[in-house]
């Protein structure tokens, strides 16, 4: 008996100084709170490098092929020399037009000399009028041999000079299709190709909707010249769109049969990071500055055909709004429907709230840097303004509700 009552005060002492079980610790949340943003609507577009100058070099004289002078892919100067034609047939060439120059010379002086001896006979009344009026006529058609003779060694002179092909541009050489030791033939064979390298054009063709909504922009005085808002632009190993440009050049008609207009961008190209073929991605500005509120993408969840995010309610419980999204933005969504400013939106452990109502802890989080503005330059019109962050949103995307 004694055991037993042993036993049970060692029990009750068990939960001396101990209470009712401890609440469960509530989870954790990042939340964000929702804040106006200025937004630029964009359009992204693929298209295609190209260099502004190309050209095909072909050789202006007929000759055997002397000697490559570059190295295949370098870039090179304008005036460089490329290639040589064997000159010998051009300088011999030369050489039997400057005789042909002095005899000339010598023809057109002698025949002076008579025209002055006639004209003296003349006033001697020597000599009939005849014969002035031939020497007279010898002497015009000597001065015309000679002036024949003159341009036949310009000519020569020309023709040797082309016997050395030179780059008619500043910009980078192909290989040589043409070797030492081929015929080449004057404005027939193909010797190489040079494209000029800085600046690059960007080819690509806008869609009607997109084009309209680019008029529509330029319609406004602050932009209606083309080229008055910068083009971004990405090649298909880079993040965003890196490169800015202009647009210098919209074609006169849209095609009938695609729907689209041709566009051109200018690009700088200085460092050669283009190379003409080079797919590109566009994004061109083609809607007005507009506010709007957006969201870290992860954020927004479906449900079915909805989509919903958590707001931190009265109590910190996370309450269900339904929303209407817009366009993406850089890892972000407009929210078009659903929230407004000042609103503390769950971007963080949403997982964690196992039914709406469900108390939480929230934290807030830190808010993204200039998320979206020009791709992260900060060097877009209006960037930095106050507490208002200049955006470019992808319209390209198709919005859902």
């Amino acid at each position: 008996m004694g055991a037993a009552c042993a036993l049970l005060l060692a029990l009750s002492g068990c939960h001396d100084g101990k209470g009712a079980p401890s609440a469960p610790a509530l989870p954790e949340v990042g939340v964000a709170t929702i804040a106006p943003r200025t937004i630029r609507l964009a359009d992204e577009f693929n298209g295609r490098v190209e260099a502004v100058d190309a050209v095909e070099l072909r050789p202006r004289v007929s000759g055997y092929l002397q000697r490559v002078a570059y190295k295949e892919g370098d870039l090179v100067a304008q005036g460089a020399l490329l290639f040589e034609i064997d000159p010998r047939p051009y300088r011999i060439a030369l050489d039997r037009a400057n005789a042909q120059l002095q005899r000339a010379r010598a023809a057109a002086s002698l025949a002076n000399v008579q025209l002055k001896r006639v004209q003296t006979l003349i006033d001697a009344h020597a000599t009939s009028q005849e014969e002035l009026d031939n020497a007279r006529a010898t002497a015009e058609q000597a001065r015309a041999d000679l002036q024949a003779a003159d341009a036949a060694v310009a000519d020569a002179k020309l023709n040797l000079g082309f016997t050395e092909v030179r780059a008619p541009i500043a910009g980078r050489v192909g290989r040589a299709v043409a070797t030492v030791g081929n015929l080449a033939r004057a404005d027939d064979t193909l010797l190489t190709t040079v494209v000029s390298q800085n600046p690059v054009y960007v080819y690509f063709d806008c869609d009607e909707q997109s084009y309209l909504r680019y008029n529509a922009r330029r319609a406004d005085p602050t932009h209606r010249a083309i080229g008055a808002d910068p083009v971004r632009v990405g090649l298909a190993n880079e993040t965003g769109f890196p490169h800015a440009g202009t647009v210098d050049f919209l074609d006169n008609r849209l095609d009938p049969q695609t729907g689209t207009i041709r566009a051109r961008v200018r690009l700088p190209n200085a460092d050669h990071a283009f190379t003409p073929g080079l797919y590109a991605r566009v994004q061109l500005v083609s809607g007005r500055d507009q506010d709007a509120l957006l969201v870290d993408d992860k954020a927004v969840l479906t449900d079915q055909d909805r989509k919903y995010v958590y707001v931190i309610g009265p109590g910190d419980k996370a309450l269900r709004r339904d929303v209407t999204i817009g366009r993406g933005l850089d890892g972000e969504r407009i929210i078009e429907k659903g929230i407004q400013a000042g609103d503390r939106v769950v971007v963080d452990g949403m997982q964690r709230i196992y039914y709406p109502g469900a108390q939480v802890k929230p934290k807030a989080l830190p808010a993204r840097a200039d998320a979206g503005a020009g791709n992260g330059t900060g060097n877009e019109p209006g960037s930095g303004s106050g507490n208002r962050t200049q955006a470019v949103a992808d319209a390209g995307a198709p919005a859902a509700q």
